[in-house]
């Protein structure tokens, strides 16, 4: 962990500190030296760099408050308090996470570098679109909606596919009416982050819907806001993909939909769904489809940031209490108990 730290701070940016310490003062009215010294003081006490501080707004929470936070340090500490990262290529890779969760990954699927070219012939020929993902890249880096009438004929397709390296050539989601009135380009997902305890039982901390936005074919840092397990409502105004920005979107600035209270269906379906697939700590992406919730992948980073911002903390308390009620040996230093990986 102390390599950890000192590789955040050899890359730290003191520009960026500055900007952060501006936007902070502008949007507190506090002193930017006071600003300054707070920052430096969060970053001991809690972990919190300078880009934690700004977007979890720190300087308007008490330090009973920001006690309550999971900064980008006490993240990294959970995850490898948490994960077996020897495992972790089950769920990075695709073509393997595909395999391995067949029964919750219900589209059509085929690993290009395994088949032959006869094989893809045959899945192409069955579909309008392909959504083709790269092996191990994240945030949907990578990815293409491929329409085959676009090419003149296979062989220029599948030249084209071997040289961008796809891994996996899938079914195009089509997804719930309800959820594609939200944003109709992208599969908008549900990021549902899930823990064991050391009971090896499933817990389910938080669901985000996530949606893309201007003409983007993804939904990844675009918007997304809290959604309530038990009803599917949509708790909150949207906030911005980019969480620096705290731009807050009462409806989605392409529809037009207004978000909050707006109800995504079959949320108690993905959460059961979740919980049998759940394995340590994970974020699953939940995409909605008309028959019911599907799996897209899931992450072994969940981040820290989107689950915990001012609009959808009126109370000013982070995530640590909900995972504490789950995972109470990370915070007494013992060892957690699960030994159930896959």
């Amino acid at each position: 962990m102390a390599n950890y730290i000192f590789r955040i701070l050899a890359h730290a940016s003191l520009g960026k500190m500055k900007t952060a310490v501006k936007t902070c003062h502008e949007r507190s009215g506090k002193s930017s030296a006071k600003i300054f010294f707070d920052m430096l003081y969060c970053a001991k006490k809690y972990g919190a760099g300078y880009y934690d501080y700004q977007i979890f707004a720190f300087y308007n929470l008490s330090k009973k408050q920001r006690a309550t936070y999971v900064t980008r340090l006490v993240s990294k500490k959970f995850n490898t308090f948490m994960n077996d990262y020897d495992y972790a290529h089950f769920l990075e890779n695709k073509d393997e996470f595909n395999e391995l969760y067949k029964d919750c990954v219900r589209r059509g699927f085929i690993q290009l570098q395994k088949a032959t070219k006869e094989e893809v012939r045959e899945f192409c020929s069955k579909r309008e679109y392909i959504f083709c993902k790269m092996q191990d890249l994240e945030c949907g880096h990578g990815c293409e909606r491929i329409k085959i009438s676009d090419y003149p004929d296979f062989d220029d397709l599948y030249k084209y596919l071997k040289e961008k390296d796809f891994c996996i050539l899938e079914d195009n989601i089509t997804q719930h009416p309800d959820v594609a009135k939200l944003y109709p380009n992208a599969v908008n997902s549900m990021r549902i982050i899930t823990v064991l305890d050391s009971k090896g039982e499933p817990h389910v901390l938080y669901i985000v819907q996530k949606m893309g936005t201007g003409g983007s074919i993804i939904d990844n840092n675009c918007l997304f806001t809290p959604v309530d397990p038990e009803t599917g409502k949509i708790l909150y105004p949207a906030h911005s993909g980019d969480t620096i920005k705290g731009i807050i979107y009462e409806e989605h600035p392409d529809t037009h939909v207004h978000l909050q209270g707006y109800t995504i269906p079959f949320v108690k379906e993905a959460v059961q769904m979740v919980l049998k697939a759940a394995i340590r700590y994970v974020g699953w992406d939940v995409a909605t489809t008309p028959d019911g919730p599907e799996i897209i992948e899931g992450n072994t980073y969940c981040a820290h940031d989107f689950w915990q911002l001012p609009p959808h903390t009126p109370d000013g308390i982070g995530m640590l209490p909900t995972i504490k009620k789950y995972v109470p040996e990370f915070f007494c230093g013992g060892k957690q108990g699960i030994k159930r990986v896959f």
